[in-house]
């Protein structure tokens, strides 16, 4: 078999293990093997080979750390899009010490002040979920 049959080879065994793992830094080293690849097809030794496959890989993997592909858009304890609850109201009999315990969807929660938020009795809108406790304002 060919040298640069064998960095394809194990570029297609990356793009493989990619499909099961979800990640795209796989698929970043699998672009640095088939850079070897090519590299070795036009006649390069196999320590340059080695080094543009793994220069390659690097870069790609680099540049992808830095990209929005890796870094989540917003904060899913607030974004209403992930959790339905944000935004939602709920009434707080009564506090203590700027807690709270009250039902919401037949279950009891934890309730606790946001940003701001002055704590009396009355309607408050959920802002960010925290596990078990809801983080509230005033409405």
């Amino acid at each position: 078999m060919s040298i640069w049959l064998s960095w394809l080879a194990a570029a297609g065994l990356l793009l493989i293990l990619e499909l099961f793992t979800g990640t795209f830094y796989l698929l970043m080293i699998a672009i640095g093997l088939a850079f070897g690849a090519l590299a070795a097809l036009l006649g390069a030794s196999m320590s340059l080979q080695a080094i543009v496959a793994g220069a390659v890989g690097v870069l790609a993997t680099g540049m992808l750390h830095r990209s929005r592909i890796a870094r989540p858009r917003t904060n899913p304890a607030r974004d209403r899009n992930v959790n339905l609850d944000i935004g939602q109201h709920i009434t707080v009999p009564v506090w203590e010490q700027g807690k709270a315990r009250v039902k919401y969807r037949g279950a009891m929660w934890d309730v606790e002040l946001g940003q701001g938020a002055a704590p009396h009795p009355g309607d408050f809108k959920i802002v960010e979920i925290q596990g078990s406790r809801l983080i509230v304002s005033d409405s």
